[in-house]
This record gives C-alpha cells, sequence and structure tokens, in this order.
C-alpha cells in the first residue's frame, strides 16, 4: 500500500518543474491527484506524462473565478481534498530602482494572493487532520541582488505557513513549507537565460551551493511527498529543503 493510498491532492502549478514532480510521486503512493496550469497545451501534456490517476484544470491562481471553479469540480468529482501542494508561482527579477507597480503586481498576485485564495478555498473540503504544503523559497530568508520583491513574496509565504499552524491546529491541519535552492526546472532554466542577471547567477552556482549543483524537481518532490504523508505527522513547522 503506498503512503498517500485513497487520498485525494491538489497541485497548483503542477503541469511542469516540482509540481509534476511532486504528481508523479503522490499518484504512485496511491493518491489521486488535481493538478493545475495556466496553459493548456503544457497542462494537457502533464497529465498525459503522469498517465493514470489525475486530472487537469486549466486556470490561473490569481484569478479568484478560476479558484472557484476548480474548487466547485473537485467537490462534485470526490468530495473532499486531503493534501494541498501550493506550489504554483513565478520568479523574475527587477534591480531596485526600476520595480514598476504592473511588476510588482504580476509577482505578488500569483505568489502571494493566489497563494492565499488557495489554501483558504480549499479549507471548506480539507477533513481534520489534512495537509497543506507551501512552496516558498531559500530566497526568502537570504538576500540576492534584483531579487527583492521576489524575495518578499516568498518571506510571505513562509509566514503564512507560521500563522496557518496556529489558525487551524484545532482541526489538527498540518501547514508546512518546502524552502527549496536552486533547482533545475524549466521555469528556472528560461528565467536565467533570458537576463544578465540570470546568467551570471548561473556562474556562481558553484560558490552558492555548498555542493555545487543545483537541485532537481524530484529530489524536492520526495520532501512535499513525505510532508503529505502519515510520516510527518508529527511535523507542524516551516522546514527547508534544499541550499
Amino acid at each position: 500500500m503506498g503512503k498517500l493510498e485513497g487520498k485525494i491532492a491538489l497541485i497548483t502549478g503542477g503541469n511542469s518543474g516540482i509540481g509534476l514532480a511532486t504528481a508523479k510521486r503522490f499518484v504512485n503512493e496511491g493518491a489521486y491527484v488535481f493538478i493545475t496550469g495556466r496553459r493548456e497545451p503544457e497542462l494537457a501534456a502533464a497529465v498525459k506524462d503522469i498517465g493514470r490517476n489525475v486530472t487537469g484544470v486549466q486556470g490561473d491562481v490569481s484569478n479568484l473565478a478560476d479558484l472557484d471553479r476548480l474548487f466547485a469540480q473537485i467537490k462534485q468529482e470526490k468530495g473532499k481534498l486531503d493534501i494541498v501542494f501550493a506550489n504554483a508561482g513565478i520568479a523574475k527579477y527587477a534591480r531596485f530602482g526600476t520595480i514598476t507597480e504592473e511588476f510588482y503586481d504580476s509577482i505578488f498576485n500569483i505568489n502571494v494572493k493566489g497563494l492565499l485564495f488557495t489554501v483558504q478555498k480549499a479549507l471548506p473540503l480539507l477533513p481534520d487532520g489534512a495537509s497543506i504544503i507551501l512552496n516558498a523559497s531559500i530566497v526568502g530568508s537570504k538576500w540576492y541582488s534584483s531579487n527583492s520583491v521576489y524575495s518578499a513574496t516568498k518571506a510571505a509565504v513562509r509566514s503564512f505557513a507560521r500563522t496557518w499552524t496556529t489558525d487551524l491546529k484545532d482541526r489538527g491541519i498540518r501547514v508546512n513549507a518546502v524552502s527549496p535552492g536552486s533547482t533545475d526546472t524549466p521555469g528556472l532554466n528560461q528565467l536565467w537565460a533570458s537576463s544578465e542577471t540570470g546568467k551570471e547567477r548561473w556562474k556562481m552556482i558553484p560558490s552558492l551551493i555548498p555542493l555545487g549543483r543545483m537541485g532537481t524537481a524530484d529530489e524536492i518532490a520526495k520532501a512535499v511527498l513525505f510532508l503529505a504523508s502519515d510520516d510527518s505527522r508529527a511535523l507542524n513547522v516551516p522546514q527547508r529543503s534544499g541550499s
């Protein structure tokens, strides 16, 4: 029997990278998984890649109507959620002094607003003892140039994990966070390739990371699986994964 046998899970941003790797892990451990993504072709490809026990729901987590549609479908099809992995997020670079309102909104709307309302709207479907995992980042507690807005969103995510732990303790719902370091995903590779800041960051990998290499999406997925399963029933604090 798998570690998540019979569980129903939601993974936002499950069409690539850490979300997709986690969806595969969850399904292999017996869960039925709903995944979301903004782009229909990539979402359909992810569903095909996972192969079974998965439903893809196209939508943007920053759009509350899309979230309402998502949870209405989950309620109709499965009636509950045991696990929420709030993973959807974006990263962009902008040096302080050049940040625009549009830039700020584009990151905060997904990484903070989207994550908050994903979890809040999931609450009516979560039974007591459910597990919530938030995807933060090591930049929430480290400082890198041109990362101020993105870093602030991930600091907010870590704060959510701490406060929601207290808010939900009477229901026995666990809230934990993973904070990956640089992870080899399509999103990060595209970001680094598309900007001078990213190209410089890539050159610094050996000095930034003790292992001298980026982590893999599957390595982070293993940590998320642990937090989703009964193996971590006594664990209810924000955790760090990666370096």
